[in-house]
Formats: structure tokens, C-alpha cells, sequence
């Protein structure tokens, strides 16, 4: 049974237990689904409704995309798994087996793909839940405020499991490239999370 396939108290059971799978990754994997759904729904709360017809073209094809997004982030809970185990695997070989090494670097260069393609499907996540908040229903802003917070904290607990292998790599040119990429993605989309964040809140709180 494929981990999406699980209930969430046995997703989350295992989460919890000593099995290598499911992790960080495949949990940041999950909030970023939950994130741009989310986002998804505020759409879903505002095309139909005449005050915001100008839209709903936009919306529809927001929405459509989201879907995608979703589906992807979803799929990558199992691609995590998948791309961990050999990792698992390589540090069981014996230390005195000379292909070890090169297997070990290949597996933890593999491990990081599945976390890099979660910071880039949030990336844009944000963007359309950004503008979900900009012309989506206010009675669901709050939920664009959720999403945006939902995929900040996936983008940076993707970060953190691509972290964790660079540090290990050998090749630290290919190293240094996964980092830069990493950190100019969090910094591009945490920031606009936050702006989501605020401006959301400063509009709930606005007596």
C-alpha cells in the first residue's frame, strides 16, 4: 500500500515510529499538499459568485493548476520513500567494500531530488495562494493565511532534508549548487508567506 493510500492515524503512527519512511521528507511532502488545497478551496468559495466575476477565469485556471500541484506533492511522499531507501541501504555496505563511497554519494545525491522538487512545487504554490488571498472570497481569507503558512513550513522542512545530504556530499560544488538553489527559494517564498501572513492578519485584526 502506497503511504498516500494510508489512513492519516496510520500515516501519522508510522511518522512516529523507528521506520526509516515515512520522514521529514514525505511530512513536508504532506503539508505543502495540505498548503496549495487549501489555497485550492478558496477558490472553490468564490467562483460562482457574482462579486467576484472579473475572476473567475482566472480563478478556474488558478485552481486547475493547484489541483496539479497537489497531485505532484502528494506523489512525492512516495518518490521521498523511494529515493531514501537506497541511502538507507548504501550505509549498511561495509566500510572496507571500495565501492562504497561511490555508491554512498550517488544515493545522497538522489536523496535531495525528491526534497528539491517539494521547495519548487511550493514555490509556486505560494504564488498562486498569494493571489488566492488577493482576489479570493474574504470570508476565506483566512484560509489563504493558513495555506501560505501551510508551504513556508514545507519549504523549510524540505530545506532541511536536502541540508542534511549536502553536508555529507563529497562533491561540494554539486553541494554548493543544491544549497544556493535552496536558499534562494526560501528566500524568495518565505517572504512572501510572510507578507501573505501579515497582510491577512492585519486585515482580520482591522477593527
Amino acid at each position: 500500500m502506497k503511504l498516500i493510500e494510508k489512513t492519516v492515524e496510520t500515516f501519522t503512527g508510522e511518522l512516529a515510529s523507528s521506520a526509516p519512511v515515512p520522514g521529514g521528507g514525505g511530512a513536508a511532502a504532506l503539508v505543502g499538499a495540505l498548503g496549495i488545497s487549501l489555497g485550492n478551496m478558496v477558490g472553490e468559495l468564490t467562483v460562482g459568485k457574482k462579486k467576484y466575476a472579473e475572476y473567475e477565469d482566472e480563478l478556474k485556471s488558478m485552481m486547475a493548476e493547484a489541483q496539479n500541484l497537489e497531485i505532484e506533492l502528494l506523489n512525492l511522499i512516495e518518490e521521498d520513500a523511494e529515493g531514501f531507501k537506497p541511502l538507507a541501504e548504501a550505509y549498511s555496505i561495509p566500510k572496507d567494500n571500495p565501492e562504497r563511497a561511490n555508491i554512498l554519494e550517488e544515493a545522497t545525491k538522489n536523496a535531495c531530488v525528491a526534497p528539491m522538487a517539494m521547495l519548487r512545487a511550493c514555490g509556486r504554490a505560494m504564488e498562486l495562494i498569494e493571489r488566492f488571498g488577493e482576489i479570493g472570497s474574504k470570508l476565506a481569507i483566512s484560509d489563504a493565511g493558513c495555506a501560505a503558512v501551510l508551504c513556508k513550513s514545507a519549504m523549510q522542512a524540505a530545506a532541511l532534508n536536502v541540508f542534511i545530504n549536502t553536508k555529507a556530499m563529497v562533491d561540494r560544488d554539486y553541494a554548493k549548487g543544491l544549497n544556493d538553489e535552496v536558499e534562494e527559494l526560501l528566500d524568495e517564498y518565505c517572504e512572501i508567506a510572510d507578507e501573505v501572513y501579515d497582510n491577512i492578519t492585519d486585515d482580520l485584526l482591522d477593527q
